[in-house]
């Protein structure tokens, strides 16, 4: 009986706000890899241990849920203005494919970390201590980040007393700017509208705030649809018809924002657009048992990555409520009381988070200079990850 040898490629797994993911130098990955196509699909989705049709993720990275089914490839950047260009692609758990249409919001508190430590980012750039600025080229969505990263005797400090719920431990708080955040080129709310009436057959027509900022998304009335938007993973995730009712609600959305031709085409796009819905604040307990009151928060968000309700909040969709929430008549700022803000506080799942953003109105559109948020992370294992040679 022949076998195949396994080869090892340098890897680093990384926390980055509330997700996992394997991070690798674009130099170091086989040199089939080091260009889009099958072979780097094949690749990473062997690395994570996919697809999976037990949806456990046992022979490989993952963590068996869209948060911890991720990888990332960082290069050095050859544009002036920025030190890294960033690359995610979100893995799917039981299909064959890795959706490249977006990016991880969460994963962006890592970027910062890695691009130093691994000598991506000009020395002349890094503080012996203080915070080190590291200009992030996000490559799938072709925007600026910027990574403020805490610096301690020239060395990336990630211990420290920031507190985010749905992550156990404290730790270094990384300052995450995304700049003019609309995804891709076209208009922040790709319908012309702030509100739609979207027609989603066998289920009815629902008030949606359709926006692209952060990462195309739709939001919804919590009501509307059944729901208080205090649930949680398991009054969602565990009920087979609620599940089959977004992911028909996001088709029909993803239709109306042009981001596919028809419902088919969903499937093959898990990533994008991410769905949520919000309601007016209401005290609740969080899957942490911390109790959440109403008087701490703007408002409630419940947010589905990958099919799933997510057990806290994807960076990603946070900014796109911080942008949706900065505009007065959207779902998102009627949800939190309406008319003029520059940040929000909204209950997730594991508790709270807070996020801002500038907003301005310009021959009669919305855009969304800036969103801000903070988050942290902190490496988890360095060295190699192994794959069978005939993997890719």
């Amino acid at each position: 009986m022949s076998s195949v040898p396994q080869i090892k490629i340098p890897a680093t797994y990384m926390r980055g706000g509330t997700s996992k993911g394997v991070f690798f130098n674009l130099t170091d990955l086989p040199e089939a890899a080091q260009v889009p196509g099958p072979a780097r699909d094949a690749l990473l989705l062997r690395v994570i241990g996919s697809p999976d049709p037990y949806g456990k993720q046992i022979d490989g990275m993952g963590g068996a849920t869209s948060s911890t089914s991720k990888t990332v490839i960082l290069s050095k950047s050859d544009s002036p203005d920025h030190d890294v260009n960033y690359l995610f692609g979100q893995v799917s758990i039981d299909k064959p494919f890795v959706d490249w249409s977006g990016n991880c919001g969460n994963l962006t508190a890592a970027v910062g970390a890695f691009a130093i430590n691994s000598g991506l980012v000009d020395p002349s750039r890094i503080p012996d201590n203080g915070i080190a600025t590291v200009r992030i080229w996000q490559v799938n969505i072709e925007k600026t980040i910027i990574a403020r990263v805490p610096i301690t005797n020239g060395e990336v400090q990630e211990t420290g007393d920031f507190e985010l719920d749905g992550v156990t431990f404290p730790a270094a708080e990384v300052q995450v700017e995304f700049m003019d955040p609309a995804d891709g080129e076209g208009a922040m709310f790709p319908t012309g509208n702030l509100v739609d009436d979207l027609e989603v057959p066998g289920i009815g027509t629902l008030k949606a705030t359709m926006i692209n900022a952060g990462i195309p998304t739709i939001f919804l009335n919590a009501e509307e649809i059944g729901y208080t938007g205090t649930e949680l993973q398991d009054a969602i995730n565990n009920d087979s018809k609620a599940l089959e009712m977004f992911e028909t609600i996001r088709a029909h959305g993803a239709i109306r924002m042009g981001l596919i031709n028809s419902v088919d085409e969903a499937a093959g796009r898990q990533h994008t657009p991410k769905i949520a819905f919000v309601a007016r604040p209401q005290s609740y307990v969080a899957s942490s048992g911390k109790e959440v009151g109403a008087d701490e928060i703007d408002l409630l968000v419940r947010a589905l990555s990958m099919g799933k309700l997510h057990h806290a909040m994807m960076g990603t969709a946070a900014v796109a409520i911080s942008a949706a929430a900065v505009v007065p008549g959207t779902l998102v700022n009627q949800a939190a009381g309406g008319g003029e803000r520059n940040f929000v506080r909204f209950g997730h799942p594991s508790g709270t988070l807070r996020v801002g953003a500038e907003a301005k109105q310009i021959n009669g559109d919305w855009t969304v200079t800036k969103a801000i948020m903070s988050r942290s992370a902190r490496v988890l294992m360095e060295g190699w990850v192994r794959i069978p040679g005939d993997a890719f």
